[in-house]
């Protein structure tokens, strides 16, 4: 069975460890409605995506239909 042979350090284990931070998400302000959104995904809000609606919100906004 495989047993380290000396403890890792605490700067070692923090090193081997310094890939793993999340990212911040980017998001941003879509120009039909204003309300922020994923890059290159339709709004949810509005249902636009690249200047042109291309899914049909309902009139109470809070369910997406597919056109």
């Amino acid at each position: 069975m495989a047993v380290p042979k000396k403890k890792v350090s605490p700067s070692r284990r923090g090193m081997r460890r310094s890939h793993e931070a999340l990212t911040a998400s980017a998001h941003h302000e879509c120009p039909n409605c204003g309300e922020l959104k994923r890059p290159h995904n339709v709004c949810a809000s509005c249902g636009h995506y690249d200047g042109r609606e291309v899914v049909a919100v309902a009139a109470d906004k809070k369910a997406v239909v597919n056109v």
